[in-house]
């Protein structure tokens, strides 16, 4: 994914200083249809401005690779999803919870296995344990920096999926903005309950599995 969004860069980079005809004709496309344009273009014949030639000639082939890179990126997501499902369903059900999140919250429980005691440390390895800050009679909590940054960013995509499309996580926002919590503290709190939700549904798909595994007449996956 990252590759595809460099060269679709460099194609867009290109266009800034190819022809003006040519990017009169480009600019108005969305990307996919850039893309599929830019597959198509001809570098003319031999009377053909050579830079003109070698601009068509470039752009051809960085779509051929943000398509190529496209294809494996779909394949590899495929059997990513595959491999997610088949050994955490509740997980890869949960509502919010994509394969590509999934995947790195696994991650990161699997390289602290030993470390992790609780729900708690799994929290805190993710970045989402409150972190107090308070003075005097004020009691507050901030953002925690620190812990696996990835994994942070994934519990942040799911909340703000669910923010999107989850009536019960609507409603909790709804219910704490009203109480004076800004979005940012309670994008925070959300954060603390899906590392909980997550960790729990890893534990029960773990025990699932293992009774799963001792059985020999089951075949999970």
């Amino acid at each position: 994914m990252n590759a595809q969004r460099q060269a679709a860069n460099q194609l867009k980079a290109i266009l800034v200083t190819a022809d003006p005809s040519l990017r009169l004709e480009l600019a108005t496309l969305s990307r996919r249809a850039l893309v599929r344009t830019c597959l198509e273009l001809s570098e003319g014949d031999n009377n053909t401005d050579p830079v003109a030639r070698a601009t068509r000639f470039t752009l051809r082939v960085l779509a051929e690779r943000i398509e190529q890179l496209r294809a494996q990126a779909q394949v590899l997501e495929g059997r990513l999803s595959d491999l997610v499902r088949c050994h955490h369903p509740r997980l890869i059900d949960a509502v919010g919870i994509g394969p590509h999140s999934a995947a790195v919250l696994l991650t990161a429980l699997g390289d602290n296995s030993d470390r992790l005691r609780g729900e708690a440390s799994f929290a805190a390895l993710c970045g989402v344990s409150p972190v107090e800050y308070s003075s005097g009679n004020r009691q507050h909590r901030r953002l925690n920096r620190g812990g696996n940054r990835q994994a942070n960013a994934a519990l942040h995509r799911i909340v703000l999926s669910r923010l999107r499309w989850d009536a019960r996580t609507q409603a909790y926002y709804e219910r704490r903005v009203m109480e004076g919590k800004t979005r940012r503290e309670v994008i925070r709190c959300l954060k603390r309950y899906v590392a909980r939700e997550v960790y729990r549904l890893v534990q029960e798909d773990r025990r699932e599995l293992s009774q799963t595994t001792a059985s020999p007449l089951v075949v999970r996956c």
